[in-house]
């Protein structure tokens, strides 16, 4: 298992290389100049070069890239070309936000979508499935952002309960904090639960029609105990797959769901950058955004061999 570890680092390694060339390339190719956002509107050309020089952005783009990633592998990401603040002093600041949001939606997204999965499949055709199905086709097919203004217009403008915008960390009181954490978590949500809920569905109806489940209801097992002790367990791999998937997809939901609750989190962050257009701060969130990806991958891969031994990477 170490060796299989290794290997896929050391596999992830080229990926990293070809994230950091392509989005560092694409940045120096977009129009605008940070230098010209950074002086204002009413400073002169000299300046503008004064502060070009002063960023180094007059040099090369290979000399650019190069102190890049020759910064990054030394733990220095830089400072922000607008703010003047260290890059990893940011990234720190505004990562708690975000790392809430995404362990509240996994554990929910979880809780919620594999036990109506497994409802809908053993109910197959009954009330119960169509329910989850119809919730799973209407929870995929709504934007997040539509999601969360129904649910700031019900439960914050409506009903008063919830807070519309903003945070407050788990220090501040653990309601303090679930106040400003239910309507992100339940609008960031909605849309994964739909779709690992459908692909739970689908896994264990197929696992259901297998042989060795046939063989078991004949042995005289309860139903429940099929379900949970054969069924699900075969059907365990294809759901891990899309576990996977729907975490990192998450990147792109919080970017956009703390935009709309205005959250102080890193996708709050890449929004100001790319408004800003810092090229620093951009550039060091799509890599720490990239190695979490590998990152996830990883582990789900791993768990594949514990959950299916009979898997050999080698």
């Amino acid at each position: 298992m170490l060796i299989t570890i290794l290997k896929r680092l050391a596999a992830s390694i080229p990926v990293l290389v070809v994230v950091a060339v392509v989005i560092f390339s694409i940045l120096r190719l977009t129009p605008g100049d940070p230098a010209a956002i950074v002086a204002g509107d009413g400073a002169t050309v000299q300046q503008i070069e004064q502060i070009r020089h002063h960023m180094g952005l007059d040099q090369p783009i290979t000399v650019q890239f190069y102190r890049w990633i020759r910064d990054i592998l030394h733990g220095d990401f830089g400072t922000s070309l607008i703010s003047g603040l260290p890059v990893s002093n940011m990234i720190l600041d505004r990562m708690g936000p975000t790392i809430a949001i995404t362990l509240y939606t996994i554990l929910y997204t979880l809780l919620i979508s594999i036990p109506a999965g497994i409802i809908a499949a053993w109910r197959r055709g009954r009330a119960a499935d169509k329910v989850v199905t119809l919730a799973s086709v209407l929870g995929f097919s709504v934007p997040v952002f539509i999601t969360a203004y129904i649910l700031i217009f019900i439960f914050s403008m409506g009903l008063g309960w919830l807070p519309v915008q903003g945070y407050k960390p788990l220090r501040a009181g653990v309601w303090q904090h679930a106040q400003y954490m239910i309507l992100p978590v339940a609008s960031l949500s909605t849309i994964y639960i739909a779709l690992i809920t459908r692909f739970v569905r689908s896994g264990v109806i197929d696992t259901l029609g297998e042989d060795y489940i046939r063989t078991a209801r004949a042995k005289g097992l309860a139903e429940r105990a099929v379900l949970i002790h054969h069924a699900l367990p075969n059907a365990a791999v294809p759901i891990l797959t899309i576990i996977g998937i729907s975490i990192t997809m998450l990147i792109g939901g919080v970017v956009v769901t703390e935009s709309v609750f205005n959250i102080p989190g890193l996708g709050r962050l890449a929004v100001e950058a790319i408004q800003a257009k810092d090229f620093t701060i951009i550039q060091s969130l799509i890599i720490l955004f990239s190695v979490v990806d590998i990152v996830v991958n990883l582990v789900i891969d791993i768990l594949y061999r514990v959950v299916d031994p009979r898997i050999d990477y080698s």
